[in-house]
């Protein structure tokens, strides 16, 4: 199992099947294929964006980006562009050449660089272009044919630049015969001076904030422009009063300090019911009365009165003003409208009252009616209160917006007799509380927007009369509980936003009057927590048509864990988010009831989730989208996502992956999209595959390029060298690693414990090759070769030497018969094999000697090589058996050999010599004999 297991992690298997590819500085659009991203990638050159892009890309975006130059060809390999986004760049050149062979585009995008000037050729083959953007820059000179290549031009904007000399301008765009809007805004531009003509076609002219003080320019020279902006400059009335304006349909002339409108629209050339009458100084009501009796008789649709400074309007200030459609009073000063007394009897339909000072709406129960009225917008007030019937006097309003106010008290029938209101605004104010006849009225509403207000509680039947009432946005509040009534009337609801509250707890009856109309429910950021997965629990039981489910970010904890059958009941569901939640707990069949999932997130959970357990989108067939961001994913396992066969987008940003098998995208066949960027997939040959599989196919990998080694920053993942991981190199690899660590292990185990024999083996094998050793037949050198201890040493040669050599045996001891100047070991050896016997002389002192131990173990050997009886162990001491057991390869060759034990009585030792003579000369001694011990094994 070991050696299989060691060869697993150097073998890898080549999986066919679905392949990628990715771009290096470029995101495809995963909605629209010919689309491309290249935002914020601190690029310096168009080539580095573009250079391995497809030749069939539409849309092209590389914005905020720090290229600045914009060499010949540029774009040269795409000739299908419709649209060119290189805004907010540091573009200084443009090339000649620069656009060429883009012969489809249609929109380009050069706003907010440093272009400082256009050449001739500058926009050659650019004849399809209709929409150029060059507002923002530092323009000041065009050449006279910059344009001339844009023939199908319809709209400039140069705005924001530095272009003074009008005339030159206007000889720039004499020759675009198809051109409709001209912006000119912002460009300090002094004089109209020309002596070209502005193009027949053009009828969109902006001058704003320059410096016209005289228009200086021919009296028909607006003959063909409708829109014409000439506010925030200085001209005299003079000086516009002798245009000829007759078909201007929109004249603005705000903020002109010199300008005395009053005496402007008395000329009769002037279509005085088509000026835009904002930040003109109409501040009094003697003003506006004059205004509105020259403007008496003509139809006007819509009168702007923005930025007048207008303190009051008192009755029937603009009673002669034929007011049609439109009437906005925005940016001015007022305080109070009191119930629309200013304008008396009128036919007007939208009434815009925007960043004043109003503070207070009073009731108008009693007033007269403005029955064509059907939308007022006093956003961006003061206003703190609203009395009952404050709106009585538009009984066919339809949309009321009140939203970013102080509102902090609605009074009991506020909003009485809008019976045909279908749309209300009250976010962004400080509306604590809802009663029940709040919208008691309001039987028509279709929106009611309470976002970021301050309502805690929602008590029962407060919507009850809201029947045909289909969004309700109450996020943003302080609600900490729903009460099971809460809901009570919504017949027709289907959005409800309930996200940013302090929620706790979701009884399963609550939606219960908005169960069979209920599609959208967000409960993002409220304080939803469940601790285990134990319980058995879905607040959502009824809820069958519900299509979009926002449960996010739930504060301060998060979910922590989802109970069993949470989402029960959720057949219809589409959408669900989930990120944000530290969900540490999460079972397998948590999404085993939304089969028509199409998109999940489970991202930002690093906290939480960290594993997915198997088998848990196993019945998500649908999805489509799923986003695994950032929650701390370590592997991918074939069992938590082989079901995902329809998945197109998978998004695992930020994850701990370092290791990806590609078989987990086999089933994936319909993947589109892949981001793992900021995953520290490591550079080896575990991810040689996952390599090659990033550089070609159907699946786009989010910028592979900028994935970097973890070990290294400055080598990337998609480089990085996997020829070392061929299959055949691999084997090799295996099988010499293998082997090397095989003999690694074993060696130094055997040199451990088998070291002498291996070296008496050594030995005997180097004898028989020079033929030293003797055959039985022949005869030895010694009778015995002695082994024992220097402490023994007197023992030895004055009482054991002179009893057995004296007796003709020939012994060997080292001290004197030892060759001298060669290796001990070799001594020892040979001594040992040149001996019939070896006689070992043990005492304590014996056991203690380690050379004493070699010359026993090696004589051991002999033994054990010649298969007979060639060891005579003598027993000086007398040893006990607990002593002996430390000297454990003693005690066990004594187990196995007869040995003779050195008697201290003298009458004894007679007998002990004649047994060591029979020991040595190879007799036999007889049974009976005193001092002869013979143990077996």
């Amino acid at each position: 199992m070991a050696i299989l297991l060691v060869a697993l992690t150097f073998v890898v298997l080549l999986i066919p099947g679905l392949t990628s590819y990715g771009f290096r500085n470029c995101i495809q659009s995963s909605v629209i294929i010919n689309s491309y991203n290249c935002i914020a990638r601190g690029l310096t050159d168009v080539k580095s964006a573009v250079g391995d892009l497809p030749s069939d890309v539409w849309y092209l975006n590389i914005s905020y980006n720090n290229i600045q130059t914009l060499h010949q060809g540029s774009f040269g390999h795409m000739p299908f562009l419709r649209t060119l986004r290189l805004n907010h760049n540091q573009l200084q050149r443009l090339d000649p050449g620069a656009f060429e062979n883009l012969t489809m585009l249609e929109k380009l995008h050069l706003s907010s660089n440093k272009i400082s000037n256009l050449s001739k050729e500058v926009f050659c083959g650019l004849q399809n272009v209709s929409w150029l953007f060059l507002d923002d820059n530092l323009l000041s000179s065009i050449h006279p044919e910059a344009f001339s290549h844009l023939t199908n031009l319809q709209n400039l904007n140069l705005s924001m630049n530095n272009l003074h000399n009008f005339e030159k301008v206007v000889q720039s765009i004499h020759p675009l015969q198809k051109l409709n809007t001209l912006m000119l805004c912002s460009n300090q531009i002094s004089s109209l001076n020309h002596t070209h003509r502005l193009p027949s076609t053009l009828r969109w002219l902006f001058l704003c904030k320059n410096q016209l003080a005289t228009l200086d320019c021919q009296q028909d020279f607006f003959l063909n422009i409708s829109w014409l902006d000439l506010s925030y400059n200085n001209i005299a009335t003079s000086s516009l009063q002798t245009m000829d304006l007759r078909k201007v349909i929109y004249l603005n002339v705000a903020f002109n300090g010199n300008f005395d409108i009053l005496i402007f629209i008395k000329n009769p050339t002037v279509p005085i019911n088509r000026i835009d009458y904002s930040g003109l100084n109409l501040n009094n009501d003697s003003k506006l009365k004059t205004m509105c009796r020259y403007l008496k008789g003509f139809n006007i649709n819509t009168l702007y009165l923005s930025g007048n400074k207008i303190k009051t309007l008192n009755r029937g200030t603009l009673t002669d003003c034929p007011l049609n459609k439109t009437l906005d009073l925005s940016r001015n000063r007022l305080k109070g409208l009191g119930c629309l007394e200013f304008m008396s009897k009128t036919n007007v339909e939208n009434l815009i009252v925007e960043h004043n000072l109003l503070k207070e709406l009073i009731n108008c129960s009693k007033k007269s009616h403005f029955p064509r009225l059907r939308h007022i917008s006093f956003r961006y007030n003061r206003i703190w209160i609203v009395k009952g019937n404050a709106f009585h006097f538009a009984p066919n309003l339809q949309t009321l917006y009140l939203n970013i106010n102080n509102i902090v008290f609605l009074e009991r029938y506020s909003f009485s007799g809008l019976g045909k209101l279908r749309e209300l605004r009250l976010d962004n104010n400080l509306i604590t509380d809802l009663y029940e006849n709040s919208f008691a009225n309001l039987t028509e509403l279709r929106i009611l927007n309470l976002r970021n207000n301050r309502v805690s509680v929602i008590f029962s039947k407060v919507f009850y009369n809201l029947g045909k009432l289909t969004t309700l946005d109450l996020g943003g509040n302080k609600i900490t509980q729903l009460k099971n009534q809460s809901f009570y009337g919504l017949r027709s609801l289907s959005k409800l936003y309930l996200d940013g509250n302090q929620i706790k707890e979701i009884s399963r009856y609550v939606f219960s009057h908005v169960e069979s109309t209920l599609l959208v429910l967000d409960l993002k950021s409220n304080h939803l927590r469940y601790n285990t997965t134990r319980e058995t629990y879905s607040p959502f039981l009824t809820l069958s048509k519900l299509y979009d489910l926002k449960l996010q970010a739930q504060q301060p904890y998060g979910l922590t864990a989802i109970p069993q059958g949470f989402f029960k009941g959720l057949k219809s569901l589409k959408a669900l988010y989930l990120a944000q939640n530290r969900i540490s707990s999460l079972s397998s069949d948590a999404f085993n009831e939304l089969g028509q999932l199409t998109y999940l997130s489970l991202a930002e959970d690093c906290n939480g989730i960290q594993r997915l357990p198997p088998g848990i989108f196993k019945n998500l067939k649908n999805l489509q989208i799923l986003d695994l961001e950032n929650i701390c994913l370590q592997y991918m396992r074939m069992e938590v996502f082989s079901s995902l066969t329809n998945l197109k987008r998978l998004l695992l940003t930020k994850n701990a992956l370092t290791h990806i098998n590609i078989k987990v995208f086999e089933n994936m066949t319909q993947l589109k999209y892949l981001d793992l960027r900021k995953c520290p997939l490591s550079c080896t040959c575990n991810n040689a595959e996952l390599q090659m599989w990033f550089k070609k196919g159907p699946v786009q990998i989010v910028l592979p390029y900028n994935l970097t080694c973890p070990a290294n920053e400055n080598s990337y993942f998609h480089d990085f060298d996997t020829h070392v991981c061929d299959m055949e190199i691999k084997i090799k690899l295996f099988c010499s690693s293998f082997t090397s660590i095989l003999l690694f292990i074993i060696i130094p185990i055997v040199y451990s414990k088998f070291y002498w024999m291996i070296k008496y083996n050594y030995f005997l094998f180097v004898a028989w090759l020079h033929e030293r050793w003797k055959s039985e037949k022949e005869l030895y050198k010694y009778d015995a070769f002695v082994s024992y201890n220097t402490h023994d040493e007197e023992w030895v040669y004055k009482i054991m030497l002179p009893v057995l050599e004296t007796s003709a045996l020939r012994l060997c001891l080292h001290h004197r018969d030892f060759q001298l100047g060669r290796d001990i070991i070799d001594n020892i050896v040979d001594s040992i094999h040149n001996s019939r016997k070896t006689i070992c002389v043990v005492s304590r002192s014996y056991l203690q000697s380690e050379w004493c131990s070699l010359e026993m173990q090696l004589a051991s050997y002999k033994l054990f090589d010649e298969m007979r009886d060639v060891l005579v162990l003598i027993l000086l001491d007398n040893i006990p058996d607990r002593e002996l057991s430390t000297y454990h390869r003693m005690r066990k060759l004594m187990l196995k050999k007869t040995y003779i034990t050195w008697p201290t009585e003298p009458e004894a030792q007679q007998l002990f010599w004649a047994k060591v003579q029979e020991a040595v000369s190879g007799k036999r001694p007889s049974e009976g004999h005193q001092g002869i011990k013979i143990v077996k094994w």
